[in-house]
């Protein structure tokens, strides 16, 4: 009789899988803990460090040489905190998304925030041209639209103070000549690798059918997570090997559906569907009802993420794990964030 064996083909890589869920779950707890006059807190906080990682990028867009010894990435690419270019640009598109409601604040006029929204969302554009992702181009638009849509109704009753014009005109040229300056430079990294060949690209394409085999191959109990790489090593084709090595399969859905089986499509097919029925809904309440930070707000986040994760695997970093539950907490909380926390917000006697 053959022994036992794990279900996880790599045991080791599984288990640093699930050490990794550290960050999350401790997300989740402290966003237990805090009070509702709190809330604005998580809210600054997040849009703080975007804008930090912001700045970071265009030192190094100038040409700075920064050497960061907890990340692994190219000291000459331009990825703020982040080592690898797509998230960075994520980030970046995250944040005009965040920007605008930042910018238009519940119940009060935007005032100095309004040009300033204008100059941030230059500068997120400008980065997410500088760091050389195409997919950053995609969800950077993707952002703004985003962005725009929370805030129409607000800021249509503000911008009617200004000739129509005045705001599109102005967002335009400033638009058009930071991406003059940027090709100028020819550091418009992000344009030109449009028409270059992308051999990661390349891969990922190559790379698809071995992935959808495996998935068959390991269906319904899963290979397990985190163990991608030895996996595909298995299974990869000579046409396919070169001196590095496939480290994801740049397709996240995919490959949770490959390291987790039928029990983990359910689980990601019921997240899915969470989201879908909870958006809808925060759709039909009362937009920004009381509260600092909407749900669609949230949903908005979870939404750019979905989507990077069809050619990436963003929410596999610490960061974008902490993102993942702030946004879908932000979802959750229906169209009022001033809900009772699980602390009293006074001292009382036991």
């Amino acid at each position: 009789m053959a022994p036992w064996r794990p279900i996880a083909i790599v045991p080791g890589a599984a288990f640093n899988a699930a050490s990794s869920l550290v960050v999350p779950f401790a997300i989740l707890f402290a966003l237990g803990g805090v009070r509702a006059y709190e809330r604005r807190w998580v809210f600054n906080l997040l849009f703080g460090l975007i804008v930090t990682s912001m700045l970071i990028g265009l030192i190094q867009f100038s040409g700075v040489d920064l050497r960061n010894p907890l990340l692994n990435g190219d000291a000459r690419q331009v990825s703020g905190l982040f080592a690898n270019r797509n998230h960075f640009a994520l980030f970046m598109a995250m944040g005009c998304a965040i920007a605008p409601v930042w910018a238009f604040p519940a119940g009060r006029s935007p005032g100095w925030r309004l040009p300033v929204l204008g100059g941030l969302l230059v500068l997120f554009l400008l980065t997410i041209l500088a760091s050389g992702s195409r997919a950053g181009l995609l969800l950077g638009g993707i952002g703004l639209l985003l962005g725009a849509l929370l805030i129409w109704p607000r800021a249509q009753r503000e911008l009617r103070r200004y000739p129509r014009w005045v705001l599109p005109v102005g967002s335009v040229l400033l638009i058009l000549a930071f991406v003059a300056a940027s090709f100028a430079a020819g550091r418009a990294a992000s344009i030109d690798r449009l028409f270059e060949t992308d051999q990661l690209q390349d891969m990922r394409t190559r790379a698809l059918p071995t992935v959808l085999l495996m998935i068959q191959t390991y269906f319904p109990v899963g290979s397990g997570f985190g163990g991608f790489d030895p996996v595909f090593r298995i299974h990869e084709p000579f046409g396919l090997l070169k001196t590095t090595y496939f480290n994801h399969a740049h397709n996240d859905l995919l490959e949770i559906i490959l390291d987790g089986g039928l029990p983990a499509t359910l689980l990601l097919v019921a997240g899915l569907g969470w989201w879908c029925h909870t958006t809808l809904r925060a759709l039909r309440a009362p937009r920004f009802g009381g509260g600092a930070i909407p749900p669609l707000l949230g949903s908005s986040l979870l939404l750019l993420l979905f989507v990077a994760s069809l050619f990436d695997y963003p929410a596999r970093t610490p960061i974008m794990m902490a993102v993942f539950v702030i946004a879908a907490t932000w979802l959750a909380s229906g169209d009022n964030l001033s809900t009772r926390s699980t602390l009293p917000d006074a001292p009382q006697q036991l």
